[in-house]
């Protein structure tokens, strides 16, 4: 386990060394350390955000219970005494949720399709068959409120992103940008590989949570005609 500053009012934790070698059991390690410090309710800790092989540890300095001392440091052995409480390397000890996302793969919301296609050899029906049938997994919620980063994409799918990024990406567009697939939670800025969009809306800060999808869980796309994303969307 390692620990470092990540500006003056969080720390990172790294749990896992490698989560390439196995993304699976690196997130599961990550949400069992997650339910650990969770658990431990640390006066002043204000979130915690799980991500790939580290726990994000956000805190409110002005509340840390650490008279004469830097904040930081009392924070770090708080955490290094917590996590060694034994806890199951590649056991989340919560069963991950699998969600279904709708997504319509036509034309008109895959820009991007034929690039690849291109890119992998693969007929763009091929290229849909692929990406729609695979297991993904959250490994990371970010970038803007409620992108969700999808580890599982075949391998033959993985496409460098676009050298010159759009400025306006739609909201609940999906695409592949290197070796990951996600979902554009709301219209913004973006270089991915765009092949398809959901209707469904994955952040409102009206829900609570706001987020439809959250580090650790299943997702399976499925793929819908054009009438039934118009359904959705009415």
């Amino acid at each position: 386990m390692q620990i470092d500053p990540l500006g003056d009012s969080a720390l990172i934790v790294r749990v896992v060394d490698d989560f390439a070698r196995n993304p699976d059991a690196s997130l599961n390690t990550v949400l069992a350390a997650l339910r650990v410090l969770e658990a431990a309710a640390i006066p002043g800790v204000t979130e915690l955000a799980p991500a790939y092989s580290t726990v994000g540890v956000f805190f409110d300095p002005a509340r840390i219970a650490a008279p004469g001392s830097d904040p930081t440091d009392w924070l770090r052995t708080r955490i290094e005494s917590v996590l060694k409480v034994p806890f199951a390397e590649g056991e989340s000890g919560i069963e991950a949720p699998l969600v279904e996302i709708p997504v319509c793969y036509d034309r008109e919301f895959a820009p991007d399709l034929d690039d690849v296609a291109r890119v992998a050899g693969l007929a763009g029906a091929e290229v849909i068959h692929r990406h729609s049938k695979a297991a993904y997994r959250v490994s990371c919620v970010g970038f803007i409120a409620g992108f969700p980063f999808l580890s599982g994409l075949p391998s033959e799918l993985a496409t460098p992103r676009r050298a010159a990024p759009r400025k306006e990406v739609p909201a609940g567009s999906v695409g592949i940008g290197g070796a990951q697939t996600g979902i554009y939670p709301r219209s913004s800025p973006g270089g991915w590989n765009l092949i398809g969009r959901t209707p469904l809306r994955l952040f409102d800060v009206q829900r609570d949570p706001p987020t439809i999808l959250q580090a650790g869980d299943r997702v399976h796309f499925r793929q819908i005609s054009r009438e039934e994303f118009n359904a959705f969307s009415q």
